[in-house]
């Protein structure tokens, strides 16, 4: 099953490079897709629709592409930007795949031993890389108004993702692509956009080696790097990626992530020879995909880890690594954003 859902995705992101045959049949559906949400997004504009405005700065780190860019990594760099600029920053976020439903709670608050079936990856992994208060929920004003309650302290919000979540007001939205572009440029299901790539926003990012040219001129660039591999089930156990460069190492690299290209990139560029395993978007790992691995070193991402950690089976298997990545990004990000919320501070945000 598995197999058969990363095939899919592999084979709609490459129908979304290009306008095909495929692509074209889809075209006219698009349309009614683009006029849905334009029409979505004007009536919160116009007030036709209720939306929230949150006591303290928000800023919106999301996406118009489908599928993962990198803004679990981007967020966890803002968070840490943002305490060195002096603020109390807490994050929001879905959870994608947590559990939800009648006597669930509607929001939860995450720590880095959260159960990621419960609040879902990403948001255990900012917890235990940002160090900062989460809280997920399907409604994100309830989970920043929830987060605020229990944390007064914080006095901005970043949420995770939420860039389509009108309900919630924002001051700063980000907007974050890969080395995909705008793919063909076309919304859902002709192409992979949820939203024009006109669409307004505050500032572009792009996480890929060069910045493809559909990207405003203003566009920053962002890169995952990474340099250490970490043992699964002893956190101890250190090796530089570069011990890893035999040719002769019988290695697996293994991603769970929405664009698994992106990590196998790094690792090619790392000198590393390996055999790539890309699994779905938010694999839950429980049909136990390493076991009939025949490999000395599989390789997996922060992301994975999270679940990993949480089956016994795979937690206690030598063989597996995680490769823990850190965002570089220019520093003038961070000093446009200052700069930003600084003149928020001057204005009442209520």
């Amino acid at each position: 099953m598995a197999t058969n859902k990363s095939s899919l995705e592999s084979t709609l992101s490459a129908a979304w490079q290009r306008r095909g045959l495929l692509a074209c049949l889809l075209w006219p559906l698009s349309l009614l897709f683009g006029l849905v949400a334009t029409l979505r997004r004007r009536l919160y504009a116009a007030g036709w629709l209720a939306s929230t405005r949150l006591p303290v700065p928000v800023i919106v780190v999301g996406n118009i592409f489908v599928g993962g860019t990198g803004k679990t990594p981007l967020t966890i760099w803002l968070v840490q930007a943002l305490r060195e600029a002096g603020y109390v920053p807490g994050v929001i976020s879905r959870g994608y795949a947590a559990q939800s439903g009648a006597g669930q709670p509607a929001v939860r608050h995450v720590s880095g031993t959260s159960l990621a079936a419960e609040v879902g990856d990403e948001p255990v992994l900012i917890a235990g890389r940002a160090l900062c208060p989460v809280v997920v929920g399907r409604d994100r004003v309830a989970a920043a108004e929830a987060l605020l309650q229990a944390h007064p302290e914080v006095n901005l919000i970043l949420s995770d993702d939420g860039l389509q979540h009108y309900r919630l007001q924002r001051d700063i939205e980000i907007v974050l692509f890969d080395a995909r572009g705008v793919g063909n440029g076309w919304l859902l299901p002709a192409g992979p956009l949820r939203e024009p790539p006109s669409r307004r926003r505050d500032f572009t990012v792009v996480n890929a080696a060069t910045i493809p040219a559909s990207m405003p001129a203003s566009t920053v660039r962002m890169q995952l790097v990474g340099e250490q591999a970490v043992q699964l089930g002893d956190a101890s156990r250190v090796r530089a990626l570069a011990s890893l460069q035999d040719p002769a190492l019988r290695i697996t690299a293994a991603a769970g992530i929405g664009n698994p290209q992106r990590f196998f990139s790094m690792l090619t560029a790392a000198g590393l020879v390996f055999e790539a395993l890309a699994l779905p978007d938010h694999h839950d790992f429980s049909d136990k995909p390493f076991a009939a691995l025949q490999a000395e070193f599989i390789l997996i991402t922060e992301k994975d880890a999270v679940k990993c950690r949480q089956i016994a089976s795979i937690k206690n298997d030598p063989r597996i690594w995680v490769v823990p990545v850190t965002a570089q990004i220019d520093a003038a990000l961070s000093h446009q954003i200052h700069q930003i919320l600084e003149k928020l501070r001057g204005h009442p945000t209520a």
